[in-house]
């Protein structure tokens, strides 16, 4: 691949980045910044990132089946890269059961969007799945470039490097946060993601694949699962939280920053990776 996605990833939401705050991210030292929360077709917001960097990677978090037709996507993929060649990964994925009443055969809906794409020209190796489990995970080996799965842990990457084989890519996220108190930490991530998505069926039953019980997912999941899922501590223990995921198969590690400032939570969580491992 001619994309350098870099050690490090940056997820956020549209609400939480700007033009002006992407720049940040960039210097920052982040490869990437991962556009997340299923933007529209049309990927305007991601263009306007592009335009406001000159090194950094825009990639979407995921783009969604259900809800961005694959022609329009298609059409601004192309624009896109026109723009700014070698600066921009499409990510895609068929987003969860309780929120599309659309919902039905997810695997086969994903293998025509893929179909659709490729009809229109966009390279399978500009293009990564959000999976989870096996099934998805082999399609995504067998029909893009690799992975990019949320709400998992490091033996869920080396699990999917061993579905994916070597040359693919896989590129996890992780949640973050730079607080030295466990109880504040985990006070936090159980008041948003990943707390409050351990009911998704989708991130439910790949935690449970992984050997996490219904005791440790329910209401806001117990001290195992919310540590399992959040780096937190000291810069040295973010730093580990998140490289255990290189360690473990990844190329790069997508941070989703936790507190009430995410742009300061990843300037921390970059000082204290490239702390220890340099690109």
């Amino acid at each position: 691949m001619d994309i350098d996605l870099g050690l490090l990833g940056a997820h956020l939401r549209e609400h939480e980045v700007s033009p002006q705050s992407a720049m940040e991210v960039e210097r920052a030292g982040y490869g990437t910044l991962w556009l997340d929360a299923s933007p529209p077709a049309d990927l305007a917001f991601a263009e306007k990132l592009l335009d406001a960097t000159t090194r950094l990677v825009v990639g979407t978090s995921v783009v969604n089946v259900w809800t961005a037709d694959a022609e329009t996507v298609a059409a601004s993929y192309h624009r896109i890269v026109a723009r700014h060649p070698s600066r921009f990964l499409l990510g895609v994925g068929v987003g969860h059961r309780e929120v599309h009443a659309e919902w039905a055969s997810p695997y086969d809906t994903l293998v025509s969007y893929l179909d659709q794409l490729a009809l229109a020209g966009v390279p399978a190796e500009r293009v990564v799945l959000a999976a989870l489990g096996p099934r998805m995970m082999g399609l995504a080996r067998d029909r893009t470039a690799g992975v990019i799965p949320c709400m998992v842990t490091p033996e869920h990457t080396r699990r999917a490097r061993e579905v994916l084989g070597a040359g693919k890519l896989l590129l996890p996220g992780h949640f973050a946060l730079a607080e030295p108190d466990v109880e504040r930490a985990r006070a936090v991530a159980r008041a948003a993601p990943p707390g409050k998505a351990l009911q998704v069926t989708n991130y439910a039953s790949n935690l449970r694949r992984l050997g996490f019980t219904d005791e440790d997912l329910s209401g806001t999941g117990s001290d195992r699962v919310i540590d399992a899922l959040l780096a937190h501590g000291d810069p040295a223990d973010l730093a580990r939280g998140l490289t255990a995921h290189l360690d473990a198969g990844a190329d790069h590690v997508g941070v989703y920053p936790l507190g009430d400032d995410p742009i300061a939570t990843l300037r921390a969580v970059s000082d204290a990776v490239l702390a220890i491992r340099p690109e």
